[in-house]
């Protein structure tokens, strides 16, 4: 055997490697096929360009041999259509200043429209990259929520698509470019003198295989570097948001120290990808000042021995140093490449993740409910083998409302979330209506469902816009009578802009109670046929909470709801109380039966009453 099987095995692992990458790179390239256009016309430039560039240093040595070098040399530079052998050496060498002069021109037009053309493309692809991100992150199911942290989620679709548009919106015709101009290159070299040309190029062996040999270890260092600034994102998200948390417990400095093991492990990657990369330089620059030598060396000796003129060997010097540039952009750009391969891998892999709760693909519309719930043995674990519903059924009528009482950790919310279908039970069945949720679509069942969760979320817009978000087409009288039912006109009016009072980042400029109010007055305005309250009075005072029960009357109205609630107080007038234990309803029934009952929720009641 040539391999043992750790050498097989590595093999493997590399074999698997290079398929990945290219997998990734057409998958990449694929996004530039909607721009063809635009990408041909930026070839046609590029070739424009690469001509130009060639053309430059072969007019020059011309130059040289006809019009400066003293007495010339007939066999190296004979009479062409461009130097006639009768032309005076001043207006020849003017006239040949004056073509180099359009020639250099023509050059930078043609560079300036292609990048122009790439960035164009760049630009519109971050764009539709972008979008497609949040699309399908607006797709997936909370439970991919619940593994991924925001911060991380934010920087691939900031940080990775960036560094993407850097490579494709000038790296490809950078590569073109670069990889024209060296065949060029080395194509009029051999033209104008094989042995010199030859020679030349002997170091270009050499280039190449320290390209291999650091390129291989760039990419894996490239892919550290996208890893960990994505963990430096989710560090500064997590402590931004929860500043008053971490002031307030005065943990200022653990949370310095977890953000400085975090950016310097982001310092650490950079440092070693950079590392990496930079070694390129100093390489090329040696390779490419042994090229040159062996021009000048090599050069002077043909010129001595009457097999070759001085305009070749200045042509040749201008020849090295331009081969060996297009060779450092190619290595640079490789090394750009793999940071974006790590980036356009993180990309993937986040697009490529299927939402766990998806539409079957005969769901239909749910039509206009009346509001029967029903669930039926249901069972659910957030992870496999820790159940958290152990087969729970009950029925709410059209109408009524079902309050769920129990511990913290019991299953209360968990209930809730499946009726929306934020989760799909692992056994048993949910229904609205006789319909399995699991085969209606997604968007039908929730337009009919209204939420005002236990941590409202508002946008950084204003109070206006935040209530209109139950109803997008709602008009502002209709927005002012949800949130006088909410009760929260009269602090909203108080506010200095009023209704257009903008709310800061999450609604950071109102208490948490009135951020409450503000939900309760979305729901209402969305009109829902069924609603779930999770601790929609959690955070009021008793006053408020009032206030809101009244307003929950008016809304509760003929209307199925499921009303989570730790202070029992609040659902002393539901149809049914159930109260949630270990996952298990065990008991059922309204406030007086139970109480009468003498059992867990009489317990609860008085426990609660005795605390007040």
């Amino acid at each position: 055997m040539i391999f043992g099987h750790g050498g097989m095995r590595r093999a493997a692992r590399f074999e698997g490697r290079a398929k990945d990458t290219r997998r990734t790179l057409r998958r990449l390239l694929a996004y530039l096929r909607p721009f063809w256009r635009h990408l041909s016309a930026a070839s046609l430039l590029v070739i424009v360009g690469t001509l130009t560039r060639l053309a430059g240093p072969y007019l020059i040595g011309l130059a040289v041999d006809r019009f400066i070098s003293p007495g010339g040399r007939a066999t190296a530079a004979p009479p062409t259509p461009l130097t006639p052998a009768n032309l005076d050496p001043r207006e020849g060498l003017g006239a040949m200043m004056l073509l180099l002069l359009v020639i250099y021109l023509l050059n930078w037009g043609a560079t300036a429209g292609q990048f122009y053309l790439m960035v164009l493309v760049g630009q519109r692809l971050l764009y539709n990259l972008r979008e497609q991100i949040f699309t399908h992150l607006q797709s997936l199911s909370l439970s991919f929520f619940d593994r991924n942290e925001a911060g991380d989620l934010m920087s691939r679709l900031t940080n990775d698509t960036e560094v993407i548009n850097t490579v494709l919106s000038g790296g490809v015709t950078q590569f073109a470019s670069s990889l024209l101009t060296v065949m060029g290159i080395a194509t009029v070299m051999l033209a104008l003198n094989w042995r010199l040309a030859l020679a030349a190029l002997t170091t270009v062996p050499l280039m190449l295989v320290t390209t291999i040999l650091f390129s291989r270890r760039a990419r894996t260092a490239f892919r550290r570097t996208r890893e960990t600034l994505g963990t430096v994102s989710a560090e500064l998200e997590e402590n931004i948001s929860g500043v008053r948390v971490v002031q307030a417990f005065g943990r200022e400095r653990e949370s310095l120290a977890e953000f400085a093991a975090a950016n310097a492990a982001n310092r650490d990657a950079n440092i070693a990808a950079q590392s990496i990369t930079s070694a390129f330089s100093p390489t090329l620059d040696v390779l490419s000042s042994l090229g040159l030598a062996i021009v000048v060396a090599y050069g002077g000796y043909l010129a001595l021995n009457e097999a070759g003129s001085i305009g070749v060997i200045v042509s040749f010097l201008f020849y090295v140093r331009r081969f060996f540039q297009p060779l450092r952009g190619i290595a640079n750009l490789y090394a750009q490449l793999q940071a974006a391969l790590a980036g356009a891998e993180r990309i993937f892999d986040l697009l490529d993740t299927p939402a766990e709760v998806t539409d079957a693909p005969g769901a239909v519309e749910l039509p206009p409910v009346i509001g029967r719930v029903e669930f039926d043995e249901a069972h659910f674990a957030y992870k496999p083998g820790e159940p958290v519903l152990k087969g729970v059924s009950l029925t709410a009528e059209p109408g009524q409302t079902v309050a769920l009482v129990g511990p913290t950790g019991a299953g209360k919310t968990t209930i809730a979330n499946l009726l929306a279908r934020f989760y799909d039970v692992t056994g048993g069945g949910v229904r609205v209506d006789g319909h399995d949720v699991r085969e209606v679509t997604q968007a039908s069942l929730r337009r009919q469902i209204g939420i005002v969760p236990q941590d409202t979320f508002l946008f950084s817009s204003t109070v206006m816009e935040n209530i209109r978000y139950g109803r997008l087409d709602a008009t502002d009288d209709e927005v002012r009578e949800a949130a006088r039912l909410a009760r929260a006109d009269d602090f909203i009016r108080r506010l200095p802009q009023g209704y257009e009072t903008e709310m800061g980042e999450k609604g950071v400029r109102l208490s948490h109670g009135q951020r409450q109010l503000i939900a309760i007055a979305r729901a209402i305005l969305a009109a829902p046929r069924m609603l779930i309250l999770d601790e929609a009075t959690s955070s009021v005072d008793t006053r408020t909470e009032r206030q809101i029960q009244d307003a929950l009357g008016e809304l509760l109205a003929g209307r199925t709801a499921f009303v989570i609630a730790h202070r029992l107080s609040t659902v002393q007038d539901a149809d049914q109380v159930l109260v949630i234990e270990d996952g298990r309803i065990v008991e059922r029934g309204t406030h007086r039966e139970l109480l009468a009952q003498g059992g867990k929720y009489h317990d609860l009641y008085v426990s609660q009453f005795r605390a007040g």
